[in-house]
């Protein structure tokens, strides 16, 4: 009787043990998170659920070419959550294909987390598994400030921190290692041209290959810093940085990315960035539908006085009010 007893009790105990280990482990995904480098994470969409969180994102409907001559018609029926096929990873899908629509000779995805999820220093980081651009694709991961409406572009300023496609590339025949990243901001002056600051990165390998990688920025009062694969290579240097400290005149960068910005995903089809405006000569679609996979993204922050985040999925807000919606209310955390 002893012994069934002694057998019972560790029964029990193992069944605890099991049972808190599983209600540990499901945890809500937006619950703030601590990491080895100070940053915790404070927002992430992991695209695990059947279809777009509309908390987070507003697909993007229009054939306006993107003010760079892009061939191709956003629509909402090119974005969709489903399964990378290699990994059998839960991602978000962006698919481009040749057809015609609307005048159009293309279409594609763009989704933005404008009015929705925007966030003012830390860290965010993406990882995506990008189709081969060969000739005329063009993948972006990228931000704008959040007074994009009344400000407009390029004083609302912009970060580009993944692109590819670029026309160089494809002269060098490198395109699967030419990776793209710039800062714009500013006002027009001096017949249109406006600051900006780009880097141009020959990676030793392919970010077109079967694998996912991960594009990092981190972002505070002093600089804006770009990475590359972080995750496999903890000790790389930034592909890409920016002083945004002074602000003395007012083309300094620094008056221009002290504030919020929202987060974009797009997949563009030719246009003045690829060099191709005709979508015959737009090799990556020659064989059918291509497909850009977003496995997560993620923003980390390390809880200082000046960081601000604002997001509608997590009922969390530190930020005044808007001022497109002075009325909206808010909760200061």
């Amino acid at each position: 009787m002893k012994t069934n007893s002694l057998i019972l009790i560790m029964f029990l105990l193992v069944w605890q043990v099991l049972f808190t280990t599983c209600r540990t482990t499901g945890k809500s995904e937006y619950e703030f998170r601590e990491t080895n480098d100070d940053y915790r994470l404070v927002w992430q969409d992991m695209f695990n659920n059947n279809v777009l969180d509309e908390r987070n994102w507003t697909i993007e409907v229009n054939g306006s070419g993107g003010g760079n001559a892009e061939l191709q018609y956003y629509r909402q029926e090119n974005i969709s959550i489903g399964q990378e096929p290699v990994s059998g990873e839960s991602c978000l899908v962006i698919t481009a294909k040749k057809e015609n629509f609307k005048n159009k000779t293309a279409t594609s995805g763009r989704m933005t987390s404008k009015d929705k999820v925007s966030f003012k220093f830390g860290k965010i980081e993406a990882r995506i598994k990008l189709p081969q651009t060969a000739n005329g694709l063009w993948p972006a991961f990228w931000m704008m400030g959040t007074d994009y409406s009344f400000s407009g572009w390029p004083a609302c300023g912009e970060i580009d921190i993944m692109e590819m496609g670029n026309s160089t590339g494809i002269t060098k025949g490198i395109q699967s290692r030419y990776l793209t990243s710039a800062c714009h901001w500013g006002t027009n002056w001096n017949g249109g041209v406006y600051p900006n600051y780009a880097e141009d990165t020959i990676v030793p390998y392919s970010l077109q290959d079967d694998d996912f990688h991960l594009y990092t920025l981190k972002w505070d009062n002093t600089a804006i810093k770009m990475y590359l694969d972080l995750d496999k290579y903890p000790d790389n240097s930034p592909y890409y940085e920016l002083d945004i400290s002074e602000k003395t005149t007012s083309a300094s960068a620094g008056n221009y990315f002290q504030k919020r910005f929202f987060i974009l995903f797009n997949l563009a089809v030719g246009g003045n960035f690829t060099g191709i405006w005709d979508i015959n000569q737009v090799t990556a679609l020659a064989a059918g539908d291509v497909h850009m996979y977003v496995d997560y993204v993620k923003i980390y922050q390390k809880g200082k006085v000046d960081e601000e985040l604002e997001s509608a999925a997590t009922n969390r807000t530190n930020v005044p009010a808007s001022k497109t919606n002075p009325d909206k209310k808010i909760e200061l955390q």
